[in-house]
Parts: C-alpha cells; sequence; structure tokens
C-alpha cells in the first residue's frame, strides 16, 4: 500500500515543472493519467540523446504516469475531460494563465463538476499581477529571480547554473501546495486553487541573499564559489583536481588548523567575521597549503579531524560512489521501446517502513492508456 494510493491525479502538465511535481506523486502510488495532444508533450522531441527514439529528457519525469491523448480543441476531448476530473482528487497544469479557462475548464468550472476538486497551477509569473499573461521559462526565472545575478565569478557574465532550478523549484512548490491542500480537505470538503510561479519560486530559495540585501541596502554579487557570509567556505584546486570545503564555525577553524598544520596562531583569522572580512589575504594562503596535495589526501585528512569536506563529482562520479546504491538512489525500469532504463529516485524515504520503495513503471508510450482508462470511466 502505497502512501497515495486512493489519490487520483488528472496530469495536464509538460515540459519540466508540472510533470516533475506530479512524478512523486506517482512514484508514492497516485494514480497520474497525463493527457497529452495528439502529437504529445513537448519533451517527447527533445533530443538528443534518445534510447530507441524515445527522449531521455522525457523518460526522466515522467515514469508511473498513463499516458492518455484527448484533444482538447475538440468536444469529444473536452467531454471525456470533464469525465476525468468528475472522478479525480488533483488537477495539475502548466499552461499560460488563462488558457484553462479558454478551454472551458477554468476553476469555477471544475468545482462544479467536481466540489472537492483540488487545482494547482503552474506558471511562470503567477495567475495574477502585470506579469500574468508574459510566457515564462525556466531561465527568464533564474534571470528576473536574481540566481544568475549572484552566479558566476566577480565582473563575468550572468551564469545560469546547469539544472532547471527554477521549473524544479516550482514542481516543489506545487508539491507542498497539494499536500496542504489534501490535509485541509480532511477537515474542510471545498475545492481549492494552488498558484505557484517560476518567479516565486526563486524568490523563496533567496533566503540569506535577500537577507543580507535588506539589511545592508547592497545588491548581492556574484562571488564564484564562496559564501558572502562564511569563510573558508568554497572550491580550493588540489594537486590533481578540485574540492569543496566548508568551515561553517570558530570551532571547526580551530580543528582545521591541526589538520592542515597552519595558521592555528594566527590571529587575523581568529574568528569568521575575521575570515570573511579578510577572505582576500586567506584564500591565497589556503590555496597554496591544497596545492600540495592529492584531492583525496585532503578528503581523508580533513575527514579525519571532522571538516566538512567533498570531492566535486561530474555525474560518472557520482553514480559510480557505491552511495548511490546504498541509499537505494538509482534504479531501473524496464520500457517497452528503449529498453532498461536508469532513472534517479525520489530522495524521500520511510524509514519505518520495513521495505522503502517506490514504484517502478516505466514513463509511457504516447496514448498507451487512452482505451484502458476512458473504458473505465465508462465514456467510450
Amino acid at each position: 500500500m502505497y502512501a497515495f494510493s486512493n489519490i487520483r491525479i488528472v496530469d495536464l502538465t509538460r515540459i519540466l515543472s508540472g510533470p516533475f511535481c506530479t512524478m512523486y506523486f506517482a512514484d508514492l502510488g497516485a494514480e497520474v493519467i497525463k493527457i497529452e495532444p495528439p502529437n504529445g508533450d513537448d519533451t517527447r522531441t527533445w533530443g538528443p540523446p534518445f534510447i530507441q527514439g524515445e527522449s531521455a529528457y522525457f523518460m526522466s519525469v515522467n515514469r508511473n504516469k498513463k499516458s492518455v491523448v484527448l484533444d482538447l480543441k475538440s468536444e469529444v476531448g473536452k467531454q471525456r475531460l470533464i469525465e476525468l476530473v468528475k472522478n479525480a482528487d488533483i488537477i495539475v497544469e502548466n499552461f499560460r494563465p488563462g488558457t484553462l479557462e479558454k478551454l472551458g475548464f477554468g476553476f469555477e468550472n471544475l468545482k462544479k463538476w467536481n466540489p472537492t476538486i483540488i487545482l494547482a497551477s503552474i506558471s511562470g509569473f503567477g495567475q495574477t499581477g502585470r506579469y500574468r499573461d508574459e510566457p515564462g521559462y525556466d531561465v527568464i526565472a533564474q534571470g528576473m529571480g536574481g540566481l544568475m545575478a549572484v552566479t558566476g565569478y566577480p565582473d563575468g557574465e550572468p551564469v545560469k547554473p546547469g539544472f532547471s532550478l527554477a521549473d524544479i523549484s516550482a514542481g516543489m512548490w506545487a508539491i507542498i501546495g497539494i499536500l496542504t491542500a489534501l490535509e485541509k480537505r480532511r477537515y474542510i470538503s471545498e475545492a481549492q486553487w494552488i498558484d505557484v510561479s517560476l518567479l516565486e519560486s526563486m524568490m523563496a530559495f533567496q533566503t540569506y541573499a535577500a537577507g543580507n540585501f535588506f539589511a545592508s541596502g547592497y545588491d548581492p554579487k556574484p562571488m564564484g564559489n564562496a559564501h558572502p557570509n562564511i569563510c573558508p567556505y568554497q572550491a580550493f584546486s588540489a594537486s590533481d583536481g578540485y574540492f569543496n570545503l566548508a568551515v561553517g564555525n570558530d570551532k571547526l577553524w580551530e580543528k582545521f588548523c591541526l589538520a592542515i598544520g597552519a595558521l592555528g596562531n594566527d590571529e587575523r583569522f581568529k574568528t569568521n567575521p575575521d575570515r570573511v572580512t579578510r577572505r582576500d589575504i586567506l584564500i591565497p594562503l589556503l590555496q597554496e597549503i591544497f596545492k600540495t596535495k592529492t584531492v583525496s589526501e585532503w578528503i581523508q585528512i580533513l575527514r579525519q579531524y571532522g571538516i566538512p569536506c567533498g570531492p566535486i563529482y561530474k555525474l560518472s562520479d557520482l553514480y559510480a560512489d557505491n552511495y548511490v546504491i546504498e541509499r537505494n538512489m538509482l534504479f531501473t525500469v524496464n520500457h517497452p521501446l528503449a529498453g532498461e532504463i536508469k532513472q534517479v529516485a525520489t530522495p524521500v524515504k520511510f524509514l519505518n517502513e520495513t521495505e522503502n520503495k517506490i514504484k517502478d513503471n516505466p514513463p509511457p508510450l504516447l496514448g498507451e492508456h487512452t482505451e484502458t482508462i476512458l473504458q473505465a470511466i465508462q465514456i467510450m
């Protein structure tokens, strides 16, 4: 029995933010019915790479779902969606605001058909406000949300992180909103509409960056791999590569000085504020020390003293680390066309369970479940 075995989700999403959100519920047992247009989710064609013609991008966020093809521009398609809505608990969509209403599936209509429906809407800028009608993509939200202004190196051009953080964070906030609405529904039996935007999801992740700005009035600047409030807390170069070091308090600094055999009596760096204000002196000193040994040597030494540190992995390094297997973070599913494909597991674990597993159905083929789902609701 999975956590959401009694939940049915009508998934009107595509690309990344919405599918990431609904995959969480699908992994934990919800029946997620992915509604696709006749030509499918856009990401079915995003690549390369493809595996036997199937997009690696699409398959990364659509496992454990059922694909139903409906043409929502047709009356037949609309009527079938209405029947699905009547039998659903949750609807998730990431159209541009107003699109659902134009199709006839605005919140007012949805709650007439299903008085306890939960609608989660993910968009670039939200359902209200001056930017409501603007198209929103991950890179746009990263730029407007302040992330690119603090990513990269001083005097360099704005840099986008390598993962789609705005899309993924919006998907995560949508998960949180849906879980909140499900809890509320236990006590108040009414329809609910959740509004999540990519831009506001980026703003919510600013935390201390926004706090520093509000306190000082100064815009935070890109600092490469360094931290504005802690030092040393960044990447360093060893003789054969790079590693991360995080000396988060003064007690750790004392242990750190013992580990490297230097700077323990240097009053210039005794406290964290001292180290932050004198980072231009401290970092070059440390860099010279770290160049004397390899990454693995420094990791071994620093961990012996309890100093937070770690190598900077490429994905090939990460998935060769047995930690990934020990934590059940990688598994395979058998796709009818692509064959055996690897997937990154949901990171939420329930330690009181005798067997901590998620569903392992492959991402669906386009329209694979159309006939069975529509027959089940008796509308064919």
